[in-house]
């Protein structure tokens, strides 16, 4: 079965009773985050928190990654060599250029550490990048900080996201060509449940198959957002009933509720249920 990345909800490293509340909330990723989060001078107990999370991890299910601070700081390696083997994936943030995807792959590797690779889009660098660090085998996923872009570009955010569109546009492109799934930007006032709700409309409409949550109110409305209602699910099953048995009496062509259908509605019908089977 494939993992499930609607909802992937951060938590600094350095609270220990936040971590404990990822069994209780349940995104479909849990990330123990060492990096923005967690100042220099707690990085050590995150460190020894996440050891501390592993050996109670086998009382709960939760998917979970770490989030390690960027490959320039002086705690990247030892990020890497405290990551217990029990966790499923690591989080490499401001990720530039497939350069950065290689030396950080040695250094996993040398720390005998099995792990996905998830990568941060957080830089003009990046971006321009993204096609050569999603083309690299050891991607599996991939997430967009929108922030750190714009403080990267020197521009503003704005509510209507118009100045990340082409970002996101390109990161959506580019996973569907490297067939690497992408999990769209924070929402930073997480008692904004409308503005969440669009954004993460606006993501999935880009090719995203997720949404970076900071706060457990926004799962929910993140694994919503990211899955197909039973509504969608009806009309997608009558859809291709309908179409395939027109297939079979040798019409490739249909009206269906007032719309024409051919085989590119089918196959969005098809992607539809596919996704709900998963």
């Amino acid at each position: 079965m494939t993992q499930k990345m609607r909802s992937m909800l951060f938590a600094p490293g350095n609270k220990y009773e936040l971590l404990q509340k990822f069994s209780k909330i349940q995104p479909d990723i849990a990330i123990i985050d060492l990096e923005d989060a967690v100042p220099d001078s707690e990085k050590q107990q995150a460190r020894e928190n996440l050891q501390k999370y592993a050996q109670e991890q086998n009382k709960n299910a939760t998917t979970t990654y770490v989030r390690v601070n960027a490959q320039v700081s002086q705690h990247f390696e030892e990020d890497i060599r405290s990551i217990p083997p029990k966790i499923t994936g690591i989080v490499i943030p401001k990720v530039n250029d497939a350069a950065d995807i290689e030396q950080a792959t040695k250094a996993i590797e040398r720390s005998s550490v099995n792990a996905k690779i998830l990568v941060g889009i957080e830089t003009v660098q990046g971006l321009m990048s993204v096609q050569n660090i999603f083309s690299i085998a050891s991607v599996s996923a991939a997430y967009f900080g929108a922030e750190d872009y714009i403080h990267d570009l020197g521009g503003l955010r704005t509510y209507d996201n118009d100045e990340v569109l082409f970002a996101r546009t390109q990161i959506g492109i580019s996973s569907r060509l490297f067939g690497v799934p992408v999990v769209d930007q924070i929402v930073t006032d997480f008692s904004d449940s409308e503005r969440f709700m669009k954004e993460a409309q606006q993501a999935k409409s880009l090719g995203f198959t997720g949404k970076l949550c900071i706060h457990p109110s926004q799962v929910p409305l993140a694994n919503q957002s990211f899955s197909s209602t039973p509504e969608e699910i009806q009309q997608a099953t009558e859809l291709l009933e309908i179409y395939d048995e027109a297939v079979a009496n040798g019409t490739a062509s249909i009206v269906h509720n007032g719309q024409m259908v051919d085989e590119a509605l089918a196959k969005q019908a098809r992607r539809i249920l596919s996704q709900n089977n998963d």
